[in-house]
């Protein structure tokens, strides 16, 4: 898969462009499906919220509201019940999965028992836009600050990319680059900070952060 991890989603013109050059075509003809799961597994969510997502409301103009040539829903706590040979041509056929943010651990559940987990490798032409836990679902750990799902076992995701990510740098009281620092230390592995304003690119295991505002890298 080719990859734009966000804390925010696409903010500005500099994650804009990345998000042509990963397609390789404008928005305008790429058919996506948003993920909305992690939303279920985070008590600050709930039916509004995922209603607007799906919808693109306001909050959510940057992600599912950026003018799509077509957008589905893609829910994985539906996909055990219906079986891969329903659900995994619409994913192939997908240019783009728009992850939206919420548990990452409760999403990382959903992806390894819907068997997506399993399919990501073999989406080696997919774009996985990742919003807040939809990036950091992809990391090894996000650190028990990040851990909401009470059922959550630890605080272990999948492990697709080599670094971990400390979202909503700034945008948030509580999420100051001094909180970031000391979670970054309890995790003693690569990470990055990064602000509403910033995305992180990997493709064929290059690593590219693109930004319009702050991050900060700890470990490398």
């Amino acid at each position: 898969m080719k990859l734009l991890l966000t804390s925010g989603g696409v903010t500005n013109s500099s994650i804009h462009a990345a998000l042509d050059r990963l397609l390789g075509q404008p928005v305008a003809e790429s058919h996506a499906l948003v993920v909305p799961t992690a939303q279920w597994g985070h008590p600050a969510c709930g039916p509004a919220s995922v209603q607007g997502l799906v919808a693109a409301g306001d909050r959510w103009q940057q992600l599912t509201g950026l003018g799509w040539g077509s957008l589905g829903v893609l829910e994985l706590t539906a996909l055990p019940t219906i079986g891969a040979q329903r659900w995994l041509p619409w994913v192939r056929q997908a240019d783009v999965l728009l992850v939206d943010g919420g548990d990452a651990t409760y999403l990382c559940h959903w992806m390894r028992a819907s068997g997506l987990a399993d399919e990501l490798d073999s989406l080696t032409d997919t774009v996985w836009v990742g919003v807040s836990a939809g990036s950091m679902v992809l990391t090894p750990r996000i650190g028990t600050l990040f851990v909401e799902w009470s059922d959550a076992p630890d605080d272990r995701t999948l492990g697709v990319v080599d670094f971990s990510i400390f979202p909503h740098l700034d945008a948030f009281p509580t999420n100051t680059l001094a909180e970031a620092e000391r979670w970054a230390a309890h995790l003693g592995a690569p990470a990055y900070a990064i602000d509403e304003q910033t995305a992180i690119t990997v493709v064929d295991g290059t690593v590219e952060v693109v930004s319009e505002g702050r991050w900060k890298a700890f470990g490398f």
